[in-house]
Order: C-alpha cells, then sequence, then structure tokens
C-alpha cells in the first residue's frame, strides 16, 4: 500500500507495519519532524533512503508537502467483538471515508467495513486515515449478518440513548443517500443523534465520532 506523507507514515510505523522503502526528498526535515511530532519514530525516520524530487514523483505518482512517502503491506488484522463495529453503508466521499476510520481508530472501534463498490484501502481512503488504517481491522462487509445488535443511525429514528453494547454494530448511511433499504430491515433497531430543528444532516464523520463517543462515555460511566 502507498503512504501519502508524514502523518500516514508515521502512524502506519506505530501501529506495526513494516515501512519499506520509506522515501523522502529531504532526510534532514524528515527527521526535524519527527523529533516535533513523533520523538518515538526518530530512528525509524533517520533510516528514510532520501531521493531527489523527480525519483519521489516517479515512485509515488505525485510531489507531497512533507516529501515523505512509503510502501507498506496491508495488514490481517482481527476484528474485535468486544468495542463496536462500525458499517459505513455504501460511503462515497473517499476523504469522508478515510476520516470516520479515523475517528474509529482514535475511539477504539472494534474495525470499520463497509458496502459498496469503493475499496476501503483506496489510496485516497487511506490518505483521508492520516495512515490509521493500520490500527485497526477495516475490510468490505462480507454480509449484513451480524452476532448482536444492528444500531443503524438516521435522523428518522429513535432518540440515542441509554448504552450501546460492545459487540454492537453501528450503521451510518451516505451523506446524499442515507441508509439502503438493506441496512434498515436488518437493524435491530434505529436511532436518531441529538440535531437542532432545521439542520438536515451531519457530516458522516461527526456522526461516526458522536455514536463512538456515546458508546465510549457510557462505557466508562
Amino acid at each position: 500500500m502507498l503512504l501519502e506523507g508524514f502523518h500516514t507514515v508515521k502512524h502506519a510505523l506505530r501501529f506495526g507495519a513494516a515501512v519499506d522503502p520509506l522515501l523522502t526528498t529531504d532526510l534532514d526535515a524528515a527527521v526535524k519532524l519527527a523529533e516535533s511530532h513523533a520523538p518515538d519514530l526518530v530512528a525509524a525516520f533517520a533510516q528514510a533512503t532520501e531521493v531527489d524530487q523527480k525519483a519521489f514523483t516517479l515512485r509515488v505518482g505525485r510531489t507531497h508537502p512533507t516529501g515523505v512517502a512509503g510502501f507498506a503491506e496491508r495488514p490481517e488484522l482481527p476484528f474485535d467483538r468486544g468495542a463496536p463495529v462500525v458499517l459505513l453503508d455504501n460511503p462515497r466521499n473517499l476523504g469522508n471515508f478515510g476520516a470516520a476510520i479515523r475517528v474509529a481508530a482514535g475511539l477504539d472501534a472494534g474495525g470499520v467495513i463497509s458496502t459498496g463498490d469503493v475499496d476501503p484501502w483506496h489510496p485516497n481512503v487511506l490518505r483521508g486515515s492520516a495512515g490509521l488504517h493500520f490500527a485497526l481491522p477495516v475490510a468490505k462487509a462480507e454480509s449484513l449478518d451480524f452476532a448482536g445488535e444492528l444500531i443503524a443511525f438516521d435522523a428518522e429514528g429513535d432518540l440515542l440513548k441509554g448504552p450501546i453494547p460492545d459487540d454492537a454494530v453501528l450503521a451510518f448511511g451516505s451523506e446524499r443517500h442515507g441508509l439502503s433499504a438493506e441496512v434498515r430491515e436488518r437493524a435491530t433497531r434505529i436511532v436518531r443523534l441529538p440535531m437542532r430543528d432545521k439542520v438536515s444532516s451531519y457530516n458522516l464523520t461527526t456522526s461516526v465520532a458522536m455514536g463512538l463517543y456515546h458508546w465510549a462515555v457510557h462505557r466508562a460511566s
């Protein structure tokens, strides 16, 4: 997998990826960036291969503001059913898709799965997650037959109250089309997030963050 940018490489390294090769157009700058933003990884960035801009662009496909990129094998991580798994139902915006994975990793979700034709490991999705695909399982949904509750988030559902089970699957529809009929039919319950009147919807990433935060807060209380 292509890892574009310092932060994407940083997260991949932190979560166990073997980044090889690790490329930079300015080794001193890459090390200084690690010293200020990832002191735990200074030694790893010091081993990067310095190449000129032409060689970098040839290998990566384009330039990057940080002058850092790398390559790593896609990890095979087991899904943790001790934390909710996020189901993204036919996501269309690749940046939002990646940002939702980033939020899920930050809130320690059990994994992220998706329906639809977008590859969850598309380079633009990986860029949007800042490399946090390597922090939790990310895959296409093989079916909608899940053990535990399938809780679907929709503006027309009942207000989300009380704890979310640790083994739940939390489904979020695309911002334009919402949830598919199949996910609605299979949902154990359909819930909504608090929202002011006349506001039509939240950004996908915001919805995922709010849903997982609700789980985390109730779990800790």
